[in-house]
């Protein structure tokens, strides 16, 4: 099944045509007739590749309906092309929620073709970012049976899959929603207006949070915290940028809270952040990889975020993760 956000942020319907027509002309049998095209069902050890069958969401949520829908039906492999939001709610739909003891039902694999502004996921795993060449990346994987398993993060009985965080960044991702809603392209450069200013209007915000890791006294007095499940946090255009450069799909969670927002604290850090070889550090900030899990507490309620979508505020919240959870299709390593 290949799922389609029409609306993400790269996406044309010239490139979507382009999608299908590589995938159907590329995985069809050698004895299949020039129309068909290919679509993969669970079958034993290797895929039997028919018709792919493609659906377009239509309403946020609906990717995740689609992708529990191909779980029900047994399909091999899910394909999503779309943005960040689009992947997490494919995987969503494609696993029991993190509350639920896992059932043993097989779920498909999951493939990325990059569509969104960031594509951070996809990216992480090694997929290259333009569609077109992650296409055929995606063929040839496909073709030579790559697969690898990855862990996930939850919290909120919901799993994400490189990063959550409360505070500036989510705020940052709430503006960008804003903007987007009143026209205005998801760029690069927009993204790092956007988290200037944002970061220089709670400046003077009093801290809310409380960070509490096992083993460890809690970290009081936090103005912001994020949570990775993978390295690089996110992408600023083609630049990593890396709060935990030691976490990764095949360890536990990286942790990442600062207990100051002053400018002349914070530009040391930011330049560690931005560095190719970024170990970040500061005497503000709590840093900490592979950890099981981690609490968060605010003393009013606090704007989050989860892979980049905008979830409202929160008071409390738990972070745990699954190992090799969700199987993909990618490089693997």
């Amino acid at each position: 099944m290949l799922i389609v956000n029409p609306f993400a942020t790269s996406t044309t319907e010239a490139g979507r045509d382009a999608l299908l027509h590589t995938l159907s002309a590329s995985l069809r049998r050698p004895e299949d007739g020039a129309g068909e095209m290919a679509e993969t069902k669970r079958s034993g050890a290797r895929p039997q590749y028919v018709d792919v069958r493609v659906e377009h969401t239509t309403h946020r949520g609906h990717a995740g309906e689609l992708a529990a829908l191909a779980r029900a039906e047994r399909y091999d492999v899910v394909v999503v092309h779309g943005g960040d939001g689009s992947v997490n709610e494919v995987v969503n739909g494609l696993l029991d929620p993190p509350s639920v003891p896992e059932s043993g039902m097989p779920s498909p694999a999951l493939a990325v073709v990059p569509g969104g502004s960031a594509n951070v996921f996809a990216r992480a795993l090694g997929i290259d970012p333009d569609p077109l060449k992650a296409t055929g990346q995606l063929v040839d994987l496909l073709a030579t049976g790559q697969r690898r398993r990855v862990s996930l993060g939850h919290t909120n009985n919901r799993w994400f899959l490189f990063n959550a965080g409360v505070g500036v960044d989510a705020q940052v991702v709430k503006s960008i929603d804003e903007q987007r809603t009143a026209g205005h392209r998801a760029t690069a450069t927009r993204y790092l207006w956007t988290a200037v200013r944002t970061f220089m209007g709670a400046a003077r915000s009093k801290p809310t949070l409380t960070v509490t890791i096992p083993g460890r006294e809690p970290l009081g007095g936090a103005h912001f915290a994020f949570v990775s499940n993978a390295s690089p946090w996110t992408y600023l255009g083609t630049r990593p940028i890396e709060t935990n450069p030691d976490t990764s799909f095949d360890s536990r969670l990286g942790v990442f809270a600062s207990t100051s927002m002053a400018p002349i604290r914070n530009l040391p850090l930011a330049r560690q952040l931005l560095s190719s070889k970024a170990k970040p550090h500061a005497k503000h900030l709590l840093r900490a990889d592979d950890v099981a899990s981690v609490e968060i507490r605010s003393s009013e309620p606090i704007d989050m975020q989860m892979d980049g979508e905008y979830l409202g505020t929160r008071t409390v919240l738990e972070f745990g993760c699954r190992p090799a959870v969700l199987e993909v299709i990618s490089p693997k390593s």
